[in-house]
């Protein structure tokens, strides 16, 4: 049985994930949920097409949004009104940087824990 701390998991095998949050008062400023919907903003220059993309309701990643941008100094992303085309969102510098430096913490902090998690994954029933 493979037990690599980075690999993706199939059938059998043991996944080890961070799940990084920053929170704000009582609010998850920036996670892992609100990193992915960005990702998906980001991807398809939609809010819809993102909370779709993702297995969310529009009404669940606009809210995501609204409270990582209320949590920001700057906005993540920003909306055009639609028109006959429909409207457009995209991520600021600022969605870019958050999405960038998490996606980084994620890496540096799994590389700088390799070999304990391997210890930990050890411990595990085969």
């Amino acid at each position: 049985m493979s037990r690599s701390p980075t690999a993706t998991p199939s059938a059998g095998q043991t996944r080890v994930a961070f799940r990084l949050r920053v929170t704000l008062d009582q609010v998850i400023a920036i996670g892992p949920g609100k990193v992915q919907l960005l990702e998906a903003v980001r991807d398809t220059g939609s809010i819809t097409a993102a909370a779709k993309s993702i297995g969310m309701s529009y009404r669940r990643a606009w809210l995501l949004l609204d409270e990582l941008n209320g949590a920001l100094k700057s906005p993540a992303i920003a909306s055009a009104k639609g028109g006959t085309t429909g409207g457009a969102t995209t991520l600021t510098d600022v969605g870019e940087q958050v999405i960038a430096l998490y996606r980084h913490i994620e890496r540096t902090a799994a590389e700088a824990c390799a070999a304990d998690m391997r210890r930990l994954l050890g411990l595990l029933r085969a």
